[in-house]
């Protein structure tokens, strides 16, 4: 299916087969803005030809002698139009998670030495021009929203003329397969930023790979919904493969009308997060709890039928005639939530519950768990569309030309056509993650019949316990995670005497549980201080011990009032966890634990 050796080359692509109606859709005040391919094609041109006109451009072809230009922007149709266009004429497009600290940004933007800023709103701009008299590269900020004193991004496409458009193609053409893309800062969890080189090939070859992976596209009718954010390279590819995939791209308004997006654009797939698969599915509990008599029965009947559910086994008639109605039944409202049309959803960047994609699954569902980093653009396994390629618990097949074998400390080491060009500017890092071609995840993980790949943990966050023995803390916060009264939960004991646990419960069910049970109502601190919840708490991790080893169990715990958020600084943008911060911010608490 590939001629294509650029990214930007999904456009011409399209048009010389089947053009879309719509290629990009994003809600603007309140109504669907639909762009065709045309369209598309058109406003990236002008976007390129303004960009030349400003004197940004590729220069002598090297990556520093590249020029850049940042974006700070969530999801919407312009994100990817200016990525194509500042791709065609050889410069680098480097966004930036429009939530990262100050002190970061002014890090990326002179690392980079960044020329021109993209931003989304009033907020952004404000925090990019305040940094301007400490950066002596950046020579414009526009905004895709219209900001008082602050040049719209319109006025660039106004700039282009057709001698400037006329340049393009002769720009276009001397760029390789070979060259880079992109550079993509990772936050990480310590240290500055380090800038991932990705080239055409990098994140292309992983689209290619990944495509028989997902759904066969139906004709020119499927429809993705887009929310995870595109700074992060999961979207970014996956957006790719939707474009030569001839799937339409709606834009989420934000995280909380994602509800409403899902009923209003009826997509076949999406990509998620676990973190907001389980507060999807905490949402469907919730209403299943609301329900009462005959409904509520039927609802918890096709729950625990879900949670029986295998793949690639026959259940025999019984079980699956019972499953059968109660996808009739049950299941069929579930996906009507989602739209109605959903046919797959696709989840990575940290492990998912088996738990969740088990009932999901039942309830015809799909749902298909990948696994990647940054540097692997990203992915290197994920569990496929088709039953026979998928097994609960892993993260699936790797894709094709996608190498791994584990090293003898347990460690995941992956080699292929996706493994990143390097580290921006920084060589001795580069050295250190990949030798002999082979990139290290810094994953400890392992093959299942020889076909899929489990990962076990992350080799930063194993830990000794003062008794010198190794507990990965991933797989019981899952676990634990599996209780309805557990929202989000930490395990700390490095250099302890055992194992401890930071748990914040989920307050909705909590609340309710306190009613049923004579506690009452007040605020979360002192719901948590109450001895009958205490109790409760202590019978809850009683409970979930027996799944683990003597050395892993939980011994003590201390109940938290707060969710965390990437607002407040605990989770990253991908919603993982920060332990640095949350061990630090939560000192007192831990002292308590070993006390």
């Amino acid at each position: 299916m590939m001629e294509p050796k650029r990214l930007f080359d999904c456009i011409e692509y399209h048009l010389q087969r089947q053009p879309l109606d719509v290629m990009l859709a994003g809600k603007e005040a309140g109504q669907w803005k639909k762009y065709s391919t045309k369209e598309v094609a058109e406003i990236v041109n002008q976007l390129s030809a303004g960009l030349l006109s400003m004197g940004i451009g590729p220069n002598d072809m090297t990556v520093e002698g590249r020029d850049k230009v940042a974006i700070l922007c969530k999801n919407r149709p312009e994100w990817l139009m200016l990525d194509m266009a500042v791709q065609q004429i050889g410069t680098l497009l480097t966004p930036i998670y429009p939530t990262i600290n100050i002190n970061e940004l002014e890090f990326v933007l002179k690392d980079a030495q960044v020329k021109v800023v993209f931003v989304n709103d009033e907020d952004l701009y404000h925090k990019v021009a305040n940094l301007k008299s400490h950066l002596p590269h950046l020579k414009e900020i526009f905004t895709f929203e219209h900001v008082v004193n602050a040049r719209h991004w319109k006025e660039v496409l106004n700039m282009a003329t057709p001698e400037l458009t006329a340049k393009i193609k002769p720009i276009a053409d001397k760029i390789r397969y070979e060259d880079v893309a992109t550079i993509i800062y990772t936050s990480g969890t310590t240290g500055t930023p380090k800038g991932v080189m990705l080239s055409h090939r990098n994140i292309l070859s992983n689209v290619v790979a990944c495509i028989p992976c997902f759904p066969p596209s139906e004709g020119n009718s499927s429809k993705s919904l887009s929310f995870l954010p595109l700074n992060h390279i999961f979207e970014r590819m996956v957006s790719y493969l939707y474009l030569f995939n001839g799937t339409s791209i709606y834009y989420a308004e934000s995280l909380d009308t994602i509800g409403d997006n899902l009923k209003e654009v009826q997509p076949n797939m999406f990509t998620t997060v676990p973190r907001l698969l389980e507060k999807v599915y905490d949402r469907i509990m919730q209403k299943g709890n609301e329900l009462t008599g005959m409904k509520k029965k039927l609802f918890f009947w096709a729950h625990s039928l879900a949670e029986k559910f295998e793949i690639n086994t026959n259940q025999g008639a019984w079980y699956n005639m019972q499953l059968g109605l109660a996808r009739k039944l049950i299941f069929s409202k579930w996906k009507e939530g989602l739209g109605g049309e959903i046919r797959c959803i696709v989840t990575g960047g940290a492990a998912c519950q088996v738990r969740l994609i088990r009932i999901f699954t039942a309830a015809g569902i799909t749902i298909m768990e990948g696994y990647g980093l940054t540097e692997t653009s990203p992915v290197i396994a994920v569990n496929r569309f088709q039953e026979k390629d998928r097994k609960f618990g892993t993260v699936g097949p790797l894709i094709d030309d996608v190498e791994v074998k584990i090293a003898e400390d347990g460690e995941i080491l992956s080699k292929g056509p996706n493994i990143m060009v390097g580290y921006y500017k920084r060589p001795d890092l580069t050295a250190e993650v990949i030798t002999d071609g082979w990139f290290h995840t810094g994953d400890i993980g392992m093959m299942v019949d020889n076909k899929y790949l489990k990962i076990t943990d992350r080799k930063k966050e194993l830990f000794k316990t003062s008794g010198g023995k190794y507990v990965a803390p991933l797989p019981v916060e899952n676990k634990l995670k599996e209780s309805p009264f557990v929202e989000q939960v930490m395990i700390v004991g490095s250099e302890r005497k055992f194992v401890g646990a930071l748990i914040i419960p989920s307050f909705p069910n909590l609340k309710d549980w306190c009613w049923h049970n004579g506690v009452p109502e007040g605020t979360n601190e002192e719901m948590i201080r109450h001895p009958k919840v205490l109790d409760m708490y202590k019978d809850l991790v009683e409970n979930f011990n027996k799944y683990f080893n003597h050395v892993e169990q939980i011994k003590k715990f201390e109940l938290l009032p707060h969710e965390w958020s990437v607002d407040t600084g605990e989770l990253t943008p991908k919603l993982s966890m920060k332990r640095k911060v949350i061990s630090e911010k939560y000192k007192d608490a831990i002292e308590r634990i070993y006390a």
